[in-house]
């Protein structure tokens, strides 16, 4: 007898928006073409909206905590059905979301269209892992009446078209929800309230929401980066209409005019932030403009390097828990993540496969010594690449693309595990490395000098454990611990499984200096006196343990977490969320804290500092749906470690570096 399960299929976006663009043009929310680039600048050329009604910006109530069951992995049994917003052309070449529709759309589920299916997505069945004769069994419990209702499907016993998904990415398995928290209410109350609304439709949030505040300077403008984290907590939530209109928006915005001191930056450059303006017409009428700035008006005027990346990720975590995969296989979104990644794959002068970048170019925009190969960029890229090899669809115009991002994968994974690591063993080689060699034997191929290695790390690094340093280039190794890069290493699995319990034994072990009062440290340790005054160039800002010169950021938590969950040590997890819970709120979320510990709010800390709140809330949804953390993070993909383009085992002139390292990469 079959057995169906029946869900109820629903939209995730309406947006209402207007843009001054072509009248034929159907880059944003039409479907065949990627928007073209401009011949005015972006000053000049703004997405422009007539604003709607006022509409009250608090979302309904959340659903109940859920996980999923991958579409992917069930796509031999139905193929469902989902929602997408009908088009309504209005006058002047805009248009407007004017309606929802269900449409029944066949999704792509061939292992041909796709360059990377092996994503390890999970999927959760009675009495282990699921085999060809076992059923999907599925667990649901009513939300109402507790009731638990075990349905079985068998392989083959609904035909196409007979289930409809409420999320297309899997089955939805509700489970009691516990009563939230004070700070919880409080904290999904601030972030609603940070919501950014253009033509009445969520786009973003701001970077911080403080009433007192009367100089915000850019703090009233929607970032990329910093919307990662809200971006996770609405998806967790459910709510996936913002993320889908703010990535929509942000890929219209890629393809303006870059022009700063008349040079263009190239294609694919996507803007810092963003803001919502209100400019005055004829008469009494008004209109809504989107004001984006990428680069020209930042402080420092710092590249613009991991916004792309951060993109791209966030655009894989939308398709991995809405299970929207129509979003990311549009030809425009497509022609987006083309755009981004060949920026960063352009050839260069550089001899390594890891990227190199100015000072300030990543999390840390200001000076702080981080210019060359920094950690924090080498495991960004390395996930967007992740990404972009799942979500790229396979095509005559897009294999040289795919082979250059299998290749790069390949070459910096091993770059990064071989060259970034230390521990007490590798420390110990260190110190006794010759110099000056010749060779392409050499041992000491970047001819560091064993006197760079700083006092501190003498005693601080542990027996167990380790961490990949944040910097590498000739001559110089930066043995600073950068908790991002590190984080993002752990999550990406850019680090080898065994460096990844050695990273999460490290901040344990030194859990006084990374984590402290307040979790957690950007970097560490800080730079003080004169090594202070001659790197960061006596920045009042970046003055000894605070800011990016060693502060503490509340919003790394949610990242931490995630590696925490990954590894199987979701107590470190608790123990910092719960740690920062009993402060974030009494102090007014702040953006970071200062001194060795954390132990005060930061002296220029922003307050209601919304990724602060963000990050918060997404480390409270995943340490209640652990479950969900395995559709943020990567598992090892082995097939990159047998992948070695380098061909010198043709040449004859010498053994693959590969080979001789292979027995610590293969762990």
């Amino acid at each position: 007898m079959k057995n169906i399960l029946c869900f109820i299929c629903s939209s995730t976006m309406k947006p209402s928006a207007r843009f001054l663009i072509s009248r034929t043009s159907k880059s944003f929310l039409g479907s065949a073409k990627h928007p073209l680039r401009s011949n005015r600048t972006h000053s000049s050329l703004a997405n422009t909206c007539r604003p709607g009604p006022a509409t009250s910006i608090i979302p309904p109530p959340p659903p109940p905590a859920a996980r999923f069951i991958p579409y992917r992995l069930m796509s031999t049994v139905f193929r469902p059905g989902f929602a997408s917003p009908s088009i309504a052309f209005a006058n002047r070449g805009s248009f407007c979301v004017a309606s929802r529709a269900v449409v029944r759309q066949q999704h792509s589920t061939s292992v041909e269209t796709r360059v990377n299916e092996n994503n390890f997505e999970r999927i959760y069945v009675q009495n282990g892992i699921a085999a060809e004769a076992k059923p999907l069994v599925v667990e649901r419990i009513d939300k109402d009446e507790n009731i638990r209702e075990v349905v079985s499907v068998e392989d083959g016993s609904a035909e196409e078209g007979d289930l409809n998904l409420r999320n297309p990415e899997g089955v939805e398995i509700v489970s009691p929800r516990r009563e939230e928290s004070d700070i919880e209410k409080e904290a999904w109350k601030l972030l609603n309230d940070a919501v950014v609304r253009y033509c009445g439709s969520p786009v973003g949030t701001v970077a911080a929401n403080d009433p007192g505040d009367k100089t915000p300077l850019n703090y009233d403008q929607v970032f990329i980066r910093d919307f990662v984290p809200s971006a996770l907590a609405f998806l967790l939530r459910g709510e996936g209409e913002i993320v889908r209109n703010f990535l929509l928006h942000t890929l219209q915005l890629q393809s303006w005019e870059k022009t700063v001191d008349c040079y263009s930056p190239g294609q694919g450059l996507m803007p810092a932030s963003f803001k919502v303006r209100t400019v005055s017409l004829d008469g009494d009428k008004t209109e809504e403009v989107l004001d984006p700035d990428f680069g020209e008006s930042a402080i420092g005027r710092v590249a613009l390097w991991t916004l792309g990346l951060w993109w791209i990720i966030l655009l894989r975590a939308y398709g991995k828990i809405t299970g929207d995969y129509t979003l990311q296989e549009r030809v425009d979104v497509q022609t987006g993540i083309k755009l981004v990644l060949n920026l960063c794959l352009a050839d260069g002068f550089d001899m390594f496969p890891s990227l190199l970048v100015t000072d300030g170019s990543c999390m840390i925009d200001r000076r702080m010594g981080i210019h060359g190969h920094p950690l924090e960029i080498q495991a960004l890229f390395y996930s967007s690449l992740r990404c972009g090899r799942e979500m790229l669809t396979v095509t005559d115009g897009s294999k040289n693309l795919v082979r250059a991002i299998n290749n790069r994968l390949s070459a910096l994974s091993f770059h990064i595990r071989e060259y970034y690591w230390v521990d007490m063993k590798k420390m110990n080689e260190i110190y006794r490395y010759k110099t000056e060699e010749y060779s392409l034997d050499a041992t000491n191929k970047f001819n560091i000098y064993p006197e760079q290695i700083p006092l501190w790390l003498m005693d601080w690094i542990p027996e167990e454990g380790g961490y990949l340093i944040g910097n590498l280039q000739p001559a110089h190794m930066d043995f600073r611990f950068f908790t991002l890069g590190n984080l993002w290493s752990v999550i990406s699995s850019l680090s080898t499984p065994k460096q990844n319990e050695a990273i999460l034994n490290l901040i344990e072990g030194k859990w006084n200096d990374i984590v402290g009062h307040m979790p957690l440290k950007i970097c560490y340790p800080a730079l003080e006196n004169e090594e202070w005054r001659i790197i960061t160039g006596s920045d009042p800002k970046n003055t000894a343990w605070s800011y990016h010169n060693g502060g503490s950021w509340p919003t790394l938590l949610w990242q931490f977490t995630l590696a925490c969950i990954k590894m199987g040590r979701i107590d470190l997890a608790r123990k910092a969320v719960s740690m920062a819970e009993s402060k974030l709120g009494a102090d007014r979320w702040p953006e970071y804290y200062d001194t060795r510990t954390g132990k005060f709010i930061g002296k220029q800390a922003r307050l209601y500092q919304t990724w602060t709140i963000a990050g918060f809330l997404t480390s409270k949804v995943l340490l209640e749906n652990p479950e969900k953390a395995s559709l943020l993070f990567w598992e090892e993909d082995y097939e990159l470690l047998e992948m070695c383009v380098c061909a010198l085992s043709k040449t004859g002139r010498k053994k693959c570096s590969r080979v001789a390292a292979k027995s610590q990469i293969l762990v």
